[in-house]
């Protein structure tokens, strides 16, 4: 009889634990553009200088928490309906509570200086391979940084789509040529959809294109320029969020093809640090270990009884 009750005891637990354990297991991968620099990134604890900028310290305000999570920004189960499924003004966000100090609105966002019409490489930074495909969209000329950034600020189609780039050295790179129209302050707006998982990623980098002859120069974002190294650590992935449509969470380094004058607009570097993109969650793992040992330990006392 106790053998029975002890079993019981055991099958009872078996569901927690379980739950518990798959808490505590790390995600596989994740990623995010380092190359031109994407507003998560470079307002992450590894932006460097530029995640001490205006922009990034109130975005992390707004946000009420750092972005540690920045490979992580994605939405589960979009199947390319990206317009229906990301809300008008959430588009660096990605909808997600957790990511909604990216959208603001505001013009001194660290960015990228860019020449029209240059050839541009992507520099996407994952920690395993994935099958997808990348889509590239500029906002279109006239576009106000200092309005929320929306659906109609982005053309219908997007300027460079590429399926299943090899991942090298740790990261994606996307090749393509720019539109040659636009001037100023524009956001570059990548979309990655997963085919081998679920997910679509979703990220804002800010560029500035050379004004036009007879207009002033677009000012410098404030933080200082430093350059990235170019093979990231291997880090720890990010948490693996529960599935559902939106997915409630959250070294990156230089590989330009275009050239760009040589006073270019800072970007985050990505500092070394011992920290990864986002840790395992440890507490879960140590509340399945004393999960366990009580259970056990009390399946013991039923059985001597």
């Amino acid at each position: 009889m106790t053998r029975i009750r002890a079993r019981r005891v055991l099958a009872a637990l078996a569901p927690a634990l379980l739950a518990l354990g798959t808490a505590a297991a790390p995600a596989t991968a994740h990623g995010a553009p380092t190359d031109p620099v994407s507003r998560v990134l470079a307002c992450s604890p590894e932006g460097g200088a530029a995640a001490r900028s205006a922009a990034c310290r109130a975005a992390v305000a707004a946000n009420g928490a750092p972005f540690t999570a920045w490979d992580n920004l994605r939405i589960a189960n979009v199947g390319g309906r990206d317009r229906q499924t990301v809300p008008d003004g959430e588009l660096c966000s990605g909808g997600l509570p957790a990511y909604r100090g990216l959208d603001l609105a505001r013009s001194d966002w660290p960015s990228t200086r860019l020449a029209p019409g240059a050839a541009l490489t992507v520099r996407y930074v994952s920690t395993i391979p994935h099958t997808g495909t990348f889509r590239l969209y500029l906002t279109e000329q006239g576009y106000d940084p200092a309005r929320p950034l929306t659906w109609s600020d982005l053309p219908e189609r997007p300027f460079a789509e590429v399926r299943d780039p090899v991942l090298t050295d740790g990261a994606y790179r996307i090749r393509a040529t720019l539109p040659k129209d636009r001037t100023g302050r524009h956001v570059l707006y990548t979309v990655w959809q997963n085919s081998s998982t679920p997910d679509t990623y979703y990220s804002c980098s800010d560029v500035v294109f050379p004004a036009a002859a007879g207009k002033s120069a677009e000012p410098a974002a404030s933080a200082p320029a430093s350059r990235a190294p170019e093979s990231p650590p291997v880090k720890s992935p990010s948490p693996e969020p529960p599935s559902a449509s939106a997915s409630p969470s959250p070294s990156p380094a230089r590989d330009r093809t275009a050239s760009a004058p040589a006073d270019a607009t800072p970007v985050a570097s990505a500092a070394e640090s011992a920290s990864g993109p986002s840790a395992p969650l440890l507490a879960g793992g140590a509340a399945a270990v004393l999960a366990l040992t009580g259970g056990i330990a009390l399946a013991v006392r039923l059985r001597r009884g």
